[in-house]
């Protein structure tokens, strides 16, 4: 039997008792990280909580404002709803977008200039133009319109007489924009398809090196006088709209008719393809005198050109450059956007700047003659006799000058 002495035994107490100490001790320990832990889960609890009821609060605010705005709905689709009536709130709140394309005989110049007035006033609306004579531009329209649409969703051309045209075959849209109420009945169609834009009057062209203002003609027949025999030049009414619509208010005319055009003809009248190119020909002195345009001379004119420009003293022939939406419009609210800028004050300020003539009432009609004394002084034209005849006027217009 073996002995174990008392320091022995007072030894394996003390070290038990240590290592009950150390037992406990680690147990405290342990017992603390679980407090602290249960500490910090409970802070996490706490916090999550908090942000949950904080988001919570934000929701419900966010959806009483939409709900007021879009009438206090309170269900689910309401919401939905209001939000998506909010989101174009503030498309509209920046303004209109998207495009818009015009088709015009007008000169580039001016175009540019109603671009240029019309992006500044709809910055979120990309602008484009065609520009060519009429004729083109017609040829344009009737091919588009049988590939089943045209692509312009508005159209501004020179003569009054294809609009007829265009409203019978359906291409162009009913639209009375507000700023027509300020233009005369005269220059509208009593049925809204289209409003005329501008005011343009054909008179005599003439070389200022050549010609002086006294000396120039002063009523159609003075064409015939033996000074300008082989020195006038005309624009093509084939190609050109306001031509063809100058041309036919004489040929509609009792005092002068396809005879006035073969006398001018045998006094060695030649024909220009471009109205453009017919006024930049006189300037150069290549012909002294033409039937011109008196904005188009005006302009080159204000630019160095050495043309001049003289209304006739009777039987003035005003045309009316109408404009009209398409039936159809990829960019219909856009075209009506156009539509009303080209009418309004500032637009038709811009064709005062380009020495064009107003069609509102309410403004100066430019430095020329006032919009009563061109309507006074004017030919009388029937514009849907005129669309009914044109083929027939431009076949023996031909035959006399081609």
């Amino acid at each position: 039997m073996i002995k174990i002495s008392k320091t022995t035994k007072l030894n394996y107490k003390y070290h038990e008792n240590q290592s009950m100490i150390l037992t406990v001790s680690k147990i405290r320990a342990h017992m603390e990280v679980l407090k602290m832990k249960k500490r910090s889960l409970a802070t996490v609890l706490v916090l999550s909580l908090f942000v949950v009821m904080l988001f919570s609060g934000c929701s419900k605010d966010d959806g009483n404002e939409t709900g007021d705005a879009a009438g206090g709905g309170t269900d689910t689709t309401q919401s939905n709803d209001a939000s998506t009536e909010s989101s174009e709130a503030t498309e509209s709140d920046n303004g209109p977008s998207g495009e818009v394309m015009l088709y015009s005989s007008m000169q580039e110049a001016q175009l540019k200039a109603l671009k240029d007035g019309f992006t500044a006033k709809y910055p979120n609306i990309k602008m484009d133009y065609y520009f060519a004579g009429t004729g083109k531009v017609v040829t344009k329209i009737a091919t588009e319109n049988q590939s089943g649409q045209v692509a312009a969703d508005v159209i501004w051309v020179g003569d009054p007489g294809n609009y007829i045209s265009f409203k019978e075959k359906g291409i162009l849209a009913q639209y009375e924009s507000p700023e027509a109420e300020n233009i005369g009945a005269k220059f509208k169609d009593p049925e809204g398809y289209y409003t005329g834009a501008r005011l343009v009057v054909a008179g005599f062209g003439y070389n200022t090196n050549l010609v002086t203002p006294e000396e120039a003609p002063k009523t159609w027949d003075d064409l015939l006088k033996p000074e300008w025999k082989d020195q006038i030049i005309i624009t093509d009414p084939g190609s050109s709209g306001t031509s063809f619509y100058a041309i036919s208010a004489l040929l509609n005319h009792e005092d002068y008719g396809f005879e006035f055009f073969e006398k001018l003809k045998e006094h060695g009248a030649e024909l220009e393809s471009g109205t453009t190119a017919t006024h930049n020909k006189i300037a150069a002195g290549a012909y002294k005198v033409g039937l011109c345009l008196d904005y188009v001379s005006k302009n080159l004119a204000k630019d160095g050109a050495t043309i001049g420009f003289k209304y006739p003293e009777e039987n003035l022939i005003s045309i009316t450059s109408p404009i009209a939406l398409i039936e159809g419009a990829a960019n219909e609210a856009n075209g009506k956007l156009l539509y009303d800028y080209i009418l309004s004050t500032e637009g038709q300020q811009i064709l005062l700047d380009n020495n064009l003539n107003s069609v509102r009432s309410d403004m100066s009609s430019g430095e020329g003659m006032t919009i009563p004394e061109i309507e006074a002084a004017s030919l009388s034209v029937d514009d849907k006799e005129l669309a009914e005849k044109s083929k027939n006027i431009l076949e023996q217009f031909d035959k006399i000058f081609k």
